[in-house]
């Protein structure tokens, strides 16, 4: 029977003729042996070590897996409230004051940008140009370490926090100080058309009558450039049916028909902001490389933001849209209508409940399960 030892030394198709008297003799030659080829292979094995160490080394980038977790988590929230909030007012956007969970969608994604602006700048940065700028032009004037001391991030990227807050104080000052006059608007129904005036004359007037927002837009763009079914149409002062979309009060006020861009000309400084502490947070990922010292600092800034906010406050879908390419007869009778109405409505007898599971199963779920099954693939594509 073979020695299992010697099997694994390689030894085990030898032919076993050794005499009881030889054994030790044997040992020790099959010991040098050995020793003989342990040297040869290292010399032989050298010169292939040598040519793997001068191979190049291909990084790859790391991406962050908590901002792509964050950042689908807000697409799903998107979906939710773009499909749902439909027949869920409460959490549609606010008709004007007030806070909805489709009022933090457009926020998280400013941070987003922010975040990967501070980590890579790409083409992404050239949509929020300002905020860019900033970052590239005071990149030699920063240091790369930060100085003891629990505001060092904060003074090595003080020009981030100027291009912020000068662009907080003109907004700011813009929606304060701002002269509003009276205007007027033309309502088309059909051959016919009715002019109202909304009378303002004033300034720092945060309603949606009045409000230097839309004034800027009005001047800019042209009234007839604006939206012209804007969300304040479903608040108390112009519908019964509040929060929910209904005919118009017989005592509503004139500025509930007009027209309103909600992502204005002045939106898009105050976006600066946000963008810029979007930064911050990415820059806190750069410097900080503990997880306990990254949370306390993101925890901090969170509480300072939120006492900012009470000061303030109180101071004062892809694959619907391809398959409704197709349709018979009509726009309305499409597939994605009947699977609505046939599969969700009908089944739970509620519109509200239909829409609702409509949203998170046949859309969110849907793409969910589609995304994990093309990563698993290695299938990507890159908008």
């Amino acid at each position: 029977m073979e020695d299992p030892k010697r099997l694994e030394e390689g030894f085990g198709n030898q032919k076993n003729n050794i005499s009881e008297e030889n054994i030790d003799t044997n040992r020790i030659d099959n010991n040098q042996d050995l020793a003989i080829l342990e040297n040869e292979q290292k010399i032989l094995s050298q010169p292939m070590q040598k040519e793997e160490e001068e191979q190049p080394t291909i990084k790859k980038g790391k991406r962050v897996a908590t901002l792509d977790a964050f950042r689908g988590l807000t697409i799903v929230l998107m979906i939710l409230v773009d499909d749902a909030g439909g027949a869920y007012a409460r959490i549609d956007h606010s008709p004007w004051n007030g806070c909805t969970l489709a009022d933090f969608v457009m926020p998280f994604f400013l941070f987003i940008v922010g975040v990967a602006i501070a980590l890579a700048l790409k083409r992404i940065a050239l949509v929020y140009l300002i905020v860019a700028l900033i970052e590239i032009l005071t990149t030699k004037l920063r240091p790369t370490t930060l100085t003891p001391g629990h505001f060092s991030i904060f003074t090595a990227y003080k020009w981030q926090w100027l291009g912020g807050f000068v662009a907080f104080v003109v907004y700011m000052t813009t929606i304060y100080g701002l002269y509003v006059p009276d205007w007027n608007f033309l309502e088309h129904d059909g051959d016919t058309s009715q002019r109202y005036t909304v009378k303002c004359g004033m300034r720092g007037h945060l309603g949606p009558a009045c409000n230097a927002v839309g004034y800027v837009d009005r001047q800019v763009w042209g009234i007839n450039h604006l939206y012209n079914q804007p969300v304040w149409a479903r608040s108390k002062a112009c519908t019964l049916s509040y929060p929910e979309t209904g005919p118009f009060r017989d005592d509503a006020p004139t500025w509930c028909r007009a027209p309103f861009e909600p992502e204005g000309l002045l939106s898009s400084i105050s976006a600066v902001m946000s963008g810029t502490i979007g930064i911050h947070y990415g820059h806190v990922l750069i410097h900080f490389k503990g997880h306990g010292e990254r949370l306390k600092q993101w925890i901090s800034m969170g509480f300072g933001l939120l006492i900012i906010a009470f000061i303030l406050h109180f101071s004062d879908g892809i694959f619907a849209g391809f398959i409704n390419g197709w349709y018979f007869k009509n726009e309305d009778n499409n597939l994605v209508n009947w699977i609505q109405h046939h599969v969700f409505f009908d089944v739970w007898k509620s519109q509200r409940l239909g829409t609702l599971l409509y949203v998170i199963f046949a859309e969110i779920t849907f793409w969910a399960v589609l995304a994990g099954i093309l990563h698993r693939l290695g299938i990507y594509w890159k908008l």
